[in-house]
């Protein structure tokens, strides 16, 4: 297909790339409607929106003539919300531009600054860069944006999220009054709307996100669990899916740590990504998913910002996200370009609730169900397996050889067997999981073996900083009993109340006095035995503090017998003196 309405220079490249037609927003930002026009575009990432403003910058940058002068200070300026992000820009910027021989200044944090200022003193046709440091550079002087032409913010909301808001003010308070400004957001939320509407006029408003669903490539998924089978419903998930690019997302750099070091422990080849990694090793991350040494990315909402992995097909919620727009941002990883995407949130079954609601707010359809089970992953194995050996191989003299050789020693029932055998020893094994279907039911009534007990008092509590855990040990080595011989542990403010069987109460007595008699650290603390349950402790504590209040047993006097305070005050009251 030819591109007639757009600038020969730009519609070769859209071929030689192998375009065939352009997406829906790049087709909208191109149309005669929107030439030399301010623009608010909401679209989602992943769908061409990089191409669709590097298009749509084509009049202001090429010209009448169709072509770019000699580089001097920018005409084009593209901001993104981190380094991930710009440089995939500058990637796709210079293909696109690449016949016009553009030049590209990329200006980003963890990056050298100064070999940054000396391509910005070289000239560039086109700058791109995060808030931070292109502040920096126009700050210190490299940076001259009198020139510019038109200026682009790319995921304007999240650059908003992540507080750059002074930092993008600066940088538009210094670009020229007539400049063009096309503004990109998946989201638009009040803020975003003021920025539009103090540095842009008579705006175009594009919209090309669907109202039912953030992301139309994007199938979610939402997975109920026990809260303590979180993990395990991750590894069976990887397992089911067997995604050739995974992303797992947590809340916090701990929980990354903790979960990558986890799952490579378990055999799966996974990278981390969080704000505790160098720009170096963030390189090394993205590098050994995009060369397929890795399959598996953990990391945070930040440091997931950005990444654009063209086969990530799974996006999983290990933690749920705060709210629906960071779903749908953590989401957009996936289903980008026309290619299909799951994303799958794994929801404790205490949480479903919320997770419901926030679902139904964002009109996004779910499908709710339980992790994969072993059984479902192993027939999703052997599936797949099947299909591998179906399929046709080049086989030289050597395989055949060594074929026969099997052949002549063991039946080819037995050989397909240990091939199979061979290829499930190389996959990570799954998890057997809780059934999560419900919330287990509560337990009416003690636990077993606790139907009788005696409780006992310490006399320590919160104001003297009363722990279980270091409670629990003195209790067993005062009354010579073991953990499991202690009921429930009630922590007040100034006392403990604890519960032994009935059947050891007396001999746990016993070893309280004698132990309390010897030279022990613990002795110090008094242990004694009371009467009743805590409830029925605090009953009769509260039927104590009523005594004495008034009448008897908290009845208060008749109104007569009340002491007479003076009139009551309708004004303020007179100063003294």
């Amino acid at each position: 297909m030819t591109f007639e309405h757009l600038p020969p220079l730009l519609a070769d490249a859209l071929g030689k790339k192998g375009y065939e037609s352009l997406t829906p927003v790049q087709a909208q930002v191109t149309q005669a409607e929107a030439e030399g026009r301010d623009l608010v575009v909401s679209a989602q990432t992943g769908s061409g929106k990089t191409v669709a403003f590097g298009l749509a910058m084509a009049g202001e940058l090429l010209g009448e003539a169709g072509k770019l002068p000699v580089a001097a200070l920018p005409l084009g300026l593209v901001i993104a919300p981190t380094r991930e992000l710009a440089l995939q820009v500058s990637r796709e910027l210079e293909w696109l531009y690449g016949a016009a021989r553009a030049r590209i200044a990329t200006c980003v944090g963890g990056m050298d600054a100064s070999k940054e200022r000396r391509a910005l003193s070289h000239g560039a046709h086109i700058v791109v860069g995060t808030p931070g440091r292109l502040r920096d550079h126009l700050e210190r002087g490299a940076l001259d944006l009198s020139a510019l032409r038109t200026v682009v913010l790319d995921e304007a909301d999240e650059m908003l999220d992540m507080g750059f808001r002074e930092d993008l003010e600066e940088i538009l308070d210094a670009t020229p009054e007539g400049r063009r400004t096309l503004l990109f957001s998946a989201t638009m939320p009040k803020p975003i709307v003021a920025l539009a509407r103090r540095y842009q006029k008579d705006a175009l408003r594009i919209s090309t996100v669907s109202d039912e669903r953030g992301h139309g490539d994007i199938s979610y998924q939402a997975l109920t669990v026990a809260p303590a089978d979180i993990e395990n419903a991750v590894v069976n998930l990887l397992r089911f899916h067997e995604a050739e690019t995974a992303i797992l997302f947590c809340a916090t750099r701990d929980n990354v740590r903790h979960l990558h070091a986890s799952l490579t422990e378990r055999g799966f080849a996974a990278v981390a990504l969080s704000g505790e990694h160098s720009q170096n090793e963030r390189n090394h991350a993205l590098q050994a998913l995009r060369d397929k040494r890795a399959r598996v990315c953990v990391a945070t909402d930040v440091a997931a910002r950005g990444i654009d992995l063209p086969n990530l097909s799974l996006v999983v919620h290990v933690e749920l996200p705060r709210d629906a727009e960071t779903m749908q941002h953590r989401s957009g990883r996936t289903g980008r370009a026309g290619k299909k995407g799951t994303a799958v949130l794994i929801v404790p079954y205490p949480r479903r609730r919320r997770v419901e609601s926030m679902l139904r707010g964002a009109k996004i359809p779910v499908e709710w169900g339980t992790p994969p089970s072993r059984e479902a992953i192993q027939e999703q194995d052997n599936a797949r397996l099947r299909a591998t050996l179906m399929e046709r191989a080049e086989l030289d003299e050597a395989d055949w050889a060594l074929g026969a050789e099997l052949l002549a020693e063991k039946s080819a029932k037995e050989i397909a067997a240990m091939l199979v055998r061979s290829a499930r020893a190389a996959l990570p094994a799954p998890e057997e999981l809780l059934d999560a279907s419900e919330a287990p039911p509560r337990r009416d009534g003690p636990r077993p073996g606790f139907e009788d007990t005696v409780w006992f008092r310490m006399d320590i509590g919160r104001r003297q900083n009363a722990d279980p855990r270091w409670i629990l040990p003195l209790v067993c080595r005062r009354g010579h009993v073991s953990r499991g011989e202690i009921g429930a542990i009630r922590i007040a403010a100034n006392e403990t109340l604890f519960e032994i069987p009935s059947a050891i109460a007396s001999r746990f007595m016993a070893a309280v006095q004698r132990t309390g008699q010897a030279s022990d650290e613990g002795a110090e603390v008094a242990i004694e035995q009371v009467e009743g349950t805590p409830r029925e402790q605090a009953r009769e504590h509260r039927r104590e503090g009523n005594r004495g209040k008034g009448r008897p047993n908290g009845e208060r006097p008749p109104h007569s017998a009340r002491p007479f305070k003076g009139p009551k005050r309708n004004g303020p009251r007179k100063p003294r003196g």
